[in-house]
């Protein structure tokens, strides 16, 4: 098949919606199909890799306030003229649209396209007064699409709630071997413990602040334990929130190529994830669990389906720093139940690789493009 994936935010800035489009591209082009993919791109020379062959660029995006977050988002003139000639020159079978209710490509492209169209719906939010009042300009989008994927019960219970209808479930998915085997980073995890987190920076939800308090509860305590910490974002703002006594102990890689971020995972002891909300499945969850890290983490819905309820890795109320701390402290001085939880990871995460993940969506478009020809055939035949 000729699938053209439209990704909504920023190629370069990580982030699972992007992670979620590349590793789906991948898995499609591995299983032998035909993928382009348009997504906005700032600036190749400033990623920490070279910009995949099948990413088209769609322009310069700019920052909006989105889900408790800033999104990165390309929308106006420029753009949709980019991707109407994307999709002319694509030609695709099926159009496969991320995130279709943000104000960038996806919207734009459900517009313009003519042939069969999936959706993939990612976030995870409570009401949206901002959603609810472009309920009209949206449901123009929304009529021409085909099919809907909800990445997770939160994120399909936002498009009922929200837009009505509904999805079939199909998860964020993983490319596991990836992350089942790699080097530690030099130096680490060391004989004092180590904690890890990844995620950006500058985005309140991800909960660094938690960590970060937690880890200045437990260091006193514990003389060489060390936080590794990766993700974009200004650097010299967190240093500025880490007490002096811990500055030597607080590492900041800063954004990450792929390869040191599959590292980071088996460079820590306990891998924590102290996001605050907002999140409807957690890839980076996902990945640690490939990798077998023992995994602490905020106790909010999507981590909790995700870890089994517990039995995949520990959870703590959300945006309790001395719970964390108490949690943390817990896994540090159990190498049995880290094993014991790294094992159940490892085991849980299979559901979510892309072999079996691909698959799944590969069915839906199936179904898409079938029913999309008989309605063709039908037109053609006078029935309709």
């Amino acid at each position: 098949m000729r699938i053209g994936l439209v990704c909504p935010y920023t190629w370069e800035v990580p982030g699972g919606v992007q992670q979620h489009v590349r590793d789906l591209a991948e898995a499609l082009l591995v299983l032998g199909h035909e993928v382009s993919v348009i997504a906005p791109v700032d600036d190749p020379a400033d990623a920490p890799e070279p910009l995949q062959n099948y990413v088209v660029p769609a322009g310069r995006a700019v920052p909006v306030p989105y889900n408790g977050s800033v999104a990165r988002l390309a929308f106006g003139f420029v753009s949709a003229g980019r991707v109407r000639r994307w999709l002319r020159e694509g030609r695709f079978d099926v159009l496969h649209v991320h995130e279709p209710t943000a104000p960038s490509l996806s919207l734009l492209a459900c517009w313009a396209a003519d042939g069969p169209i999936v959706a993939t719906f990612h976030t995870a939010i409570q009401r949206s007064r901002a959603m609810a009042a472009a309920y009209g300009i949206l449901q123009t989008a929304m009529e021409k699409i085909n099919a809907r994927i909800a990445v997770s019960e939160a994120a399909r219970k936002t498009l009922v709630e929200h837009l009505g209808g509904d999805a079939v479930l199909i998860p964020n998915g993983v490319t596991a071997h990836r992350y089942t085997e790699a080097e530690a980073l030099p130096g680490w995890p060391g004989e004092g413990g180590a904690l890890g987190f990844l995620g950006r920076l500058d985005e309140p939800r991800k909960g660094l602040p938690v960590l970060l308090e937690a880890f200045r509860l437990l260091a006193p305590g514990r003389p060489g334990l060390r936080l590794l910490v990766a993700g974009p974002g200004d650097l010299d703002e967190i240093r500025d929130t880490v007490p002096d006594e811990l500055a030597q102990r607080v590492v900041l890689l800063g954004q990450v190529s792929e390869r040191d971020k599959v590292r980071a995972y088996h460079s820590v002891d306990v891998f924590v994830a102290p996001n605050l909300g907002g999140e409807s499945f957690g890839i980076v969850l996902a990945e640690a669990m490939a990798a077998g890290a023992p995994i602490v983490a905020s106790d909010i819905e999507a981590f909790r389906r995700v870890l089994l309820g517990g039995r995949a890795g520990a959870l703590f109320p959300v945006g309790d720093a001395e719970a964390l701390a108490h949690a943390a402290a817990e896994l540090l001085d159990d190498p049995v139940r880290r094993t014991a939880l790294s094992r159940e990871a490892r085991i849980a995460v299979r559901r979510y690789d892309w072999t079996t993940v691909a698959h799944d969506v590969l069915q839906v478009y199936e179904t898409v493009a079938l029913d999309t020809a008989g309605v063709v055939e039908d037109f053609r035949s006078g029935v309709r």
